[in-house]
């Protein structure tokens, strides 16, 4: 996963520099903080300089555009006049996250605290600059608190990784195998209603691309795949000329992915042969998760951007689908044909002979697998009239299921949601979920928010 790269914009007040104040306080403490940001995986793309009038804030916010920044930080070192920053801030093309901090913790209990006001006194710049964004409709996000108390430098950095999620999505390149899924409407959306819409730009496999990259696949890559499947899955496929000839389409559309620079890709196994493909590669679907890069099935271009641009950022994120209710015990099975992420298997994935009648390809192979256990973030979206609908809520994969066999020839992920399962099923039908959703690991369901709506989704959490 590549570095989150993040504008930091120091504020401050040229008549503190006339009077001949010391900075040096603020400097080593605005020091410490990028320190901390750049030991989270951040890359630090500091101005040039102290800000303090409309010249050196407009060269900073030229600087973080040129650098093609994810987000920019700002920090009040003091209290700094708003109609000196406001233009380039306005002029930033990345997201403004507004870490509202201050070198000292305490100030009640400090015997001179009078001493402390010209280093503890930026807040009220911080509130001068948020209200003229508001006022311009210029989006921010504010984290306030000490940095050595509490979580609001970890909400800085979610903050970041949220603005990098976004930034993926719209800059994304989604492939399509076999198109949409005739008669499939709740996730449907045109290739120029997403471009339009999102940004994100989707490339099809016809049947003469098929040919010049399936002529591109040798035996000797088909030995050495199936050879690394051998070390990393429980590899019982019987069938070996099926087993090839999967692994032979898979690579074939890795090879197309890699030459387009993808970044995710949707398969439809109804129409898959049409386009000349000789077997349904879900391994191959199952390896795109594992490698980073976007997946879903059944032709959804819209969710396979949605899991790519998530994946980028958080990389324990798979594809996933509500499958079947247990009414009793409250819990959803998670699953799918074949297709999950294979790092987030509880036990190494089944690699396996699967009887296959929906196209002309016939029998395949398929990947399965049992989802450990943990906190996850369930993420749905949703296209609304005009508009998209981000749907999130908290939930738990549990260990359960495993003692009845169902492990086998079937995905499976026993999903416990944050309420009742009726309650949270009619919630979320009444929300307009689609059918096919993102499941990530660990994540703060604050963080999907904003990247919701960093990206201008309307966003609803069920809780």
């Amino acid at each position: 996963m590549k570095k989150i790269k993040v504008g930091y914009l120091p504020l401050y007040i040229k008549l503190y520099d006339d009077n001949k104040q010391d900075r040096t306080p603020l400097l080593r403490y605005m020091n410490t903080l990028v320190q901390m940001l750049e030991s989270q995986e951040l890359e630090i793309v500091m101005a040039d300089e102290v800000c303090r009038v409309r010249e050196e804030f407009d060269r900073a916010a030229k600087k973080f555009n040129d650098a093609d920044v994810d987000a920019v930080i700002t920090q009040h070192l003091a209290y700094s006049p708003s109609l000196e920053s406001i233009d380039a801030l306005l002029s930033l093309n990345a997201p403004i996250i507004v870490f509202d901090t201050t070198p000292d913790y305490s100030l009640i209990k400090t015997a001179n605290y009078k001493n402390c006001i010209d280093n503890d006194h930026g807040i009220h710049g911080v509130q001068d600059m948020c209200c003229m964004l508001k006022k311009k409709h210029k989006p921010y996000y504010i984290c306030a608190g000490h940095a050595l108390h509490g979580a609001v430098l970890s909400r800085v950095v979610g903050m970041c990784r949220a603005a990098a999620a976004a930034k993926a999505f719209v800059t994304e390149r989604i492939g399509s195998v076999g198109g949409s899924f005739t008669g499939m409407g709740d996730f449907l959306i045109s290739d120029e209603a997403l471009k339009s819409s999102i940004g994100a730009a989707v490339f099809h496999m016809t049947p003469d691309v098929t040919k010049a990259y399936l002529d591109k696949v040798t035996e000797a890559e088909i030995d050495a795949e199936l050879a690394l499947d051998s070390t990393k899955y429980n590899v019982a496929a019987a069938c070996e000329p099926a087993y090839r000839e999967a692994t032979r389409a898979g690579l074939a559309v890795r090879k197309w992915m890699a030459a387009e620079k993808l970044d995710a890709c949707t398969v439809n196994f109804l129409t898959l042969d049409q386009c000349g493909l000789p077997k349904m590669p879900f391994p191959e679907c199952c390896k795109l998760l594992e490698h980073g890069k976007g997946y879903a099935g059944e032709g959804d271009v819209l969710t396979a951007g949605l899991v790519g641009a998530l994946i980028q950022v958080y990389p324990d994120t798979s594809f996933v689908e509500m499958f079947c209710p247990d009414w009793e015990q409250n819990v959803i099975l998670l699953s799918h044909m074949a297709e999950s992420n294979p790092n987030l298997a509880q036990w190494k994935p089944l690699l396996t002979d699967m009887r296959f009648r929906y196209n002309s390809c016939g029998d395949t192979v398929g990947m399965y697998c049992c989802y450990r256990p943990g906190d996850v973030v369930y993420v749905n979206l949703a296209p609304m009239d005009g508009c998209f609908r981000l749907i999130v809520t908290k939930g738990k994969i549990l260990d359960a299921g495993l003692e009845r066999g169902a492990y086998g020839k079937n995905t499976q992920g026993w999903f416990k949601p944050c309420k009742p399962l009726p309650a949270f099923l009619e919630e979320y039908s009444m929300a307009g979920g689609t059918h096919h959703s993102a499941m990530v690991y660990h994540a703060d369901v604050e963080e999907i928010k904003a990247f919701g709506r960093m990206m201008g989704f309307e966003v609803y959490e069920i809780r």
